[in-house]
């Protein structure tokens, strides 16, 4: 049976002076395998991610683990208890307005460095100066910042910290009223059919401050810029957001399917030794992010949302319909939403009330199967 130790990380300090404290649970691989970095609710409302974590943790309890795995929930003390009413508000840093999960850090010029150090050195050398030095970047960010960190910028550098240290990492996260999706890394598309989501975004290396991107771009710009020179080096390191559905609710009987899916990933890997978990014969849908669209709403009102999640809506079919009560009697009470392309909708806007140009739905365009 597999040791958890649980520690208290300290993230910061409320006014008071009350710590603010996350919970880390990490289990000791019993060899030498991939390690993985697991955390999740880093936005406020969305809360399944740590129903998943307590469902892993049940679960490893009965696996033979190789690599060492660290599972942090409620990732964000301030967003998780950032409340408006009954709603669960924390997407953004109250202070600042910034996103939660666009405050980590890339220092890009790790890789000039360490290319220039180490161009012929063995690829494991590579690996462990590279990693060192984004971690001690980090730390140099968090102890000698004369001028100081914001709130967010010291959560996020104390998760991403932990992060640095693992061959894999996921970020658990959900959507407003959403479907299961993944977010992965162009280049890691053949681990995508090992979690069972059946939709899959796939993301280039621009880093745009989000954790999985901190995690995995270095990686893959340092693949590139080796490939320049003529070497090919495969690090094997992956890291994925993964939506697990709707957010400000928990199930814990899905949390078990969606903990499935991810011992199913991480004994492909590796990191455990099983041969409990089968990824599913699922059709498995994905697109570009590039051709992941917002839509709009292209009047206010009353939205009766129409189109079923993940499956394909051909062009023309109803997306949605608004409802216009002001216009009843002398106009049109109801306008039907449709798109002059083929869309498979992932996720739409949680609440039936919206304003002209509310981001009404998510929708995958020039999808295609893996």
């Amino acid at each position: 049976m597999s040791k958890v130790n649980k520690q208290l990380l300290t993230v910061g300090e409320l006014a008071s002076g009350v710590s603010l404290t996350v919970p880390v649970y990490h289990i000791k691989g019993e060899q030498a395998g991939p390690s993985v970095y697991i955390q999740a609710n880093i936005h406020g409302a969305e809360v399944q991610g740590n129903a998943v974590i307590y469902q892993l943790l049940e679960l490893l309890k009965s696996q033979r683990v190789l690599g060492d795995i660290t599972l942090v929930p409620y990732a964000n003390p301030v967003g998780c208890n950032h409340k408006n009413g009954e709603y669960t508000l924390g997407r953004f840093d109250p202070i600042t307005g910034v996103n939660w999960n666009r405050m980590f850090h890339f220092n890009e010029s790790i890789i000039d460095d360490v290319l220039a150090e180490h161009i012929d050195s063995p690829i494991e050398e590579i690996k462990s100066q590279f990693q060192q030095r984004m971690i001690t970047d980090i730390i140099n960010k968090l102890d000698h910042n004369i001028y100081g960190l914001t709130t967010g910028s010291r959560i996020a550098y104390q998760l991403q910290l932990l992060a640095h240290q693992a061959d894999f990492v996921l970020d658990l996260h959900t959507g407003p009223i959403s479907s299961k999706h993944l977010y992965c890394p162009e280049y890691a598309q053949a681990s995508a059919s090992y979690f069972n989501i059946p939709h899959t975004i796939l993301i280039p290396d621009d880093f745009a401050g989000a954790m999985d991107e901190a995690t995995f771009c270095p990686w893959w710009k340092l693949s590139k810029a080796f490939a320049k020179i003529g070497r090919q080096l495969d690090f094997n390191k992956e890291s994925f957001t993964v939506e697990l559905g709707s957010q400000e609710l928990i199930d814990l009987d899905v949390a078990l399917v969606d903990a499935q899916s991810i011992l199913t990933y991480l004994q492909y890997k590796q990191v455990i030794e099983s041969g409990d978990f089968e990824p599913e014969k699922i059709t498995r849908y994905a697109c570009y992010l590039k051709d992941y669209r917002q839509y709009y709403s292209p009047m206010g009102g009353m939205v009766d949302f129409l189109a079923t999640f993940g499956e394909p809506l051909k062009s023309g079919q109803p997306l949605a319909r608004i409802l216009r009560m002001d216009n009843y009697g002398d106009g049109n009470a109801l306008h039907y939403l449709t798109l002059d392309e083929d869309v498979i909708p992932i996720l739409h806007f949680a609440s039936a009330s919206v304003n002209q140009g509310t981001e009404l739905y998510k929708v995958f365009t020039n999808y295609f199967t893996l």
